[in-house]
């Protein structure tokens, strides 16, 4: 006869078969699900969101689901940076951004932003998985510039990833979404939520249909580095011209999927095929390049799930960019509490310093 299983031994049982991907119900990295930003350092959230781009398939709004499914394997510490993120930060699954009229592109970009507020109140540093581009916009407008918290009522510097500028103000509209995936680049720097001189755009190669498709952003005063100038200068000029552009500034880091290559993030949508993209290894090196700067939350945007191979390559190169803007936000809140642990020790009795 079977005895019923106890408490005991079921959580022990349960903590052997957690390691394994397909046990449970799956979260980001296997993150506890807590949607209360009260009790979170880093919020991983998803985004589904698909209405402000328009022009390509619509499944964008399966990234976070696709992502959740696939981490939950992914490696515990960072070996270059020599910690585990999930022991050093309060670190959450926090779920998606609720998005009840989710055809209404201007009503759900009003939803995420609502949304974030609710995390800059609370300090929290979310790293986000949309959804198409223009999850990006609201984000920023919640968490950077005036009143905002995180960024302490300062602009943020954007480190921007993408084959396309995302700034073409030159059009009213994109088929009917006005915040969209194509405008949010402008609408941030003229709403004072981005400092667009301290700014960078990486990997541009997009399918122009104008010669002129790069003006917006420069008149924004973002410094747009082509694909082609990337090659030619390598990784640690990029990160050169990018750490000189930020400076002390509050960072933002976007990653649109497009700007790789279509040979490991084929599941992506305005594909850019024929002229080369970033490999996966060239954008980890440059997340990597980042280190030390004022991260204050990073997304990933534009996989189209459906599109995926069979090993499900674009989820999984994804889920690794996740992981690296993970270990930037946690390896500078480590860093912070370190210094401030040595101010304290440092700082004499009764808070002066003897002559």
């Amino acid at each position: 006869m079977v005895k019923m299983m106890d408490d005991k031994t079921f959580e022990r049982m349960k903590a052997e078969v957690s390691r394994y991907y397909w046990y449970g119900v799956p979260t980001f990295f296997r993150c506890p699900w807590d949607e209360n930003p009260k009790n979170a350092d880093i919020g991983l959230v998803g985004v589904p969101h698909s209405s402000g781009n328009g022009s390509t398939e619509r499944d964008q709004h399966l990234g976070p689901r696709a992502i959740r499914n696939v981490s939950g394997w992914y490696r515990r510490a960072h070996v270059k940076y020599g910690f585990s993120p999930w022991d050093s930060c309060r670190i959450s699954d926090m779920g998606d951004v609720p998005l009840p009229e989710a055809m209404n592109n201007e009503k759900c970009v009003h939803t995420i932003e609502s949304y974030y507020k609710r995390l800059d109140a609370a300090g929290v540093r979310p790293v986000s998985v949309g959804g198409d581009h223009s999850i990006t916009g609201p984000i920023l407008k919640a968490i950077a510039g005036r009143g905002a918290k995180l960024t302490g009522g300062r602009k943020a510097a954007l480190v921007h990833f993408d084959a396309h500028t995302d700034a073409y103000d030159h059009i009213p509209h994109w088929m009917g979404a006005i915040r969209s995936a194509a405008h949010w680049a402008s609408y941030v720097v003229k709403e004072n939520a981005v400092d667009a001189e301290r700014s960078v755009q990486i990997g541009l190669r997009g399918n122009t249909f104008s010669l002129d498709w790069r003006n917006s952003s420069e008149r924004l005063g973002y410094r747009p580095i082509m694909a082609e100038e990337f090659f030619r200068m390598g990784v640690k000029k990029t990160v050169e011209i990018i750490r000189e552009r930020v400076g002390d500034a509050p960072v933002y880091v976007t990653f649109d999927l497009d700007v790789l290559d279509p040979t490991v993030a084929p599941a992506v949508s305005n594909m850019e095929p024929g002229y080369p993209g970033l490999s996966s290894g060239d954008a980890i090196a440059l997340l990597n390049g980042l280190r030390g700067l004022d991260v204050i939350g990073a997304d990933i945007v534009c996989m189209i799930p459906s599109k995926d191979n069979p090993n499900k390559i674009t989820a999984m190169t994804a889920m690794v960019l996740m992981f690296e803007m993970i270990g930037l936000v946690a390896d500078r809140l480590r860093s912070d509490k370190v210094g401030k642990v040595v101010r304290r020790l440092r700082k004499p009795a009764g808070g002066r310093r003897k002559s």
